[in-house]
């Protein structure tokens, strides 16, 4: 297995989620936004995108699916679900809504903030910001008493959904959390494997937040 990997990105999610198995992988690690400052990785991922995975002739470039692929291929149910488990349905609903609900709004605000600022654009990315926020509701309202969001237990649902409360505070969103989502978020934060997968590559640097 080989994960290429830039520190804050998305790929943080699998490469989290290797260090909590303890699974074997190859790791490279390359400069953010990849596809501006090392173009040749344009030839590993022709997206130019971070994770991108390779296990065998596998191929993946999205961060929560790879997650779901490790806990089922390697059967590593100590941090997911299977199928027949009653809350099998919650679980792919956080892995899935990490992404599609909660990282997306945050892509955009990152692209008007920092990567292509401007006064008009950064209007868009106010109402974004607001947008990501609200998008926290149901997570909120789950964390009031829950520890962890399936099981009464940590899995790469919680990595997925951590990831997304986690680049909220590169992008200095954190200051509206709610005292429960947040303390969730510590919460992982301490976790041997998230500190050891934060660990690599130069920390992201964020212009203009400040």
């Amino acid at each position: 297995m080989k994960l290429w990997h830039c520190n804050g990105a998305r790929s943080l999610r699998p490469l989290w989620a290797l260090e909590e198995m303890g699974l074997d992988y190859e790791l490279e690690v390359l400069p953010f936004p990849p596809r501006i400052f090392q173009k040749s990785y344009l030839e590993v991922n022709s997206l130019g995108t971070v994770p991108f995975f390779v296990d065998g002739e596998v191929e993946m470039t999205e961060s929560s699916a790879i997650c779901q692929y490790l806990v089922d291929r390697y059967r590593q149910y100590e941090f997911g679900l299977q199928p027949d488990h009653p809350e099998y349905g919650a679980y792919l609903n956080w892995l899935h809504q990490s992404d599609a609900t909660l990282t997306f709004p945050q892509t955009l605000v990152m692209r008007y903030y920092v990567l292509e600022p401007s006064e008009e654009k950064k209007a868009v990315g106010d109402d974004y910001a607001k947008w990501f926020i609200a998008r926290l509701r149901w997570l909120d309202d789950h964390l009031r008493n829950h520890e962890f969001l399936v099981d009464n237990r940590f899995t790469v649902a919680d990595i997925a959904v951590g990831y997304a409360l986690y680049l909220g505070c590169a992008l200095k969103l954190d200051g509206r959390y709610q005292p429960q989502t947040r303390a969730y978020l510590d919460r992982l934060r301490e976790r041997p494997a998230f500190q050891r997968a934060d660990g690599f590559g130069e920390p992201l640097q964020l212009p203009g937040l400040d």
